[in-house]
């Protein structure tokens, strides 16, 4: 081997080990700072499978959110995902968004940030539409990715995309069909995110750390147990 070709080989390779770190680096789950309020407390409301356009008693619970709200001087809210039914936005300009969330949730309580992350009828619909920023630029309470974290000091919330981890959703689609695009292949997906979580809430100096996700490990609900929670999530949450 010339000295060139050496030359070349070493240039490659600190390019290689850099574009590594790059990558690395840039798979760190995103962080939103969040400050409580000014003697420390913080206060938020939690809800899941909502956007109905007002039907199936979404605009009396949101009602009801409101003076809870108030009442509490809520911070933000979260939502753990199915954020529109039944699949999902059809785009970043689909009506549904303001049918189900700008014009449902109009009290003055409610008009703070909101945290969203994905549910399996999100899936089933454009997954993207929902962490665009153009949705943001319509109603600017909205945040929507699929897994980030919410520092809040004395708390800090970790959401995790956790359709992905029910094999069922890859295996066997009946009439839905699911978009992954900005998943990859399943088990690096999966794998990457677990590394990453499992990263950050041994790092996390937080009082309270909190992890959200739209499927439940453990329930005695329809649906039951999630296995692939059981079996990847639990150990690192343990």
């Amino acid at each position: 081997m010339t000295d060139i070709s050496k030359s070349l080989l070493f240039t490659f390779t600190i390019i290689i080990s850099f574009g590594l770190c790059i990558l690395y680096a840039s798979a760190e789950l995103q962080r939103f700072a969040h400050s409580s309020k000014h003697d420390g407390a913080l206060s938020f409301l939690v809800l899941g499978d909502w956007g109905r356009r007002g039907a199936y008693n979404q605009s009396l619970v949101a009602f009801q959110m409101g003076k809870v709200g108030e009442k509490l001087d809520i911070d933000f809210v979260v939502s753990t995902g199915d954020n529109f039914y039944d699949n999902g936005l059809t785009s970043d300009h689909d009506n549904a968004f303001q049918e189900s969330f700008t014009k449902i949730y109009t009290a003055k309580s409610l008009q703070n940030q909101w945290y969203s992350v994905l549910g399996n009828h999100d899936y089933r619909g454009d997954a993207e539409a929902q962490l665009s920023p153009v949705l943001r630029e319509i109603d600017s309470r909205w945040l929507c990715l699929r897994s980030f974290i919410v520092d809040s000091e004395l708390v800090e919330i970790f959401f995790v995309d956790t359709t992905p981890f029910v094999d069922e959703y890859f295996t066997e689609p009946p009439e839905h069909k699911y978009d992954w695009r900005g998943i990859g292949p399943q088990k690096s997906y999966i794998s990457n995110l677990l590394k990453d979580l499992e990263l950050a809430l041994r790092g996390s100096t937080a009082k309270w750390r909190i992890v959200v996700g739209h499927h439940a490990i453990r329930s005695v609900g329809h649906h039951g147990d999630t296995q692939e929670l059981i079996n990847r999530l639990l150990p690192i949450l343990q």
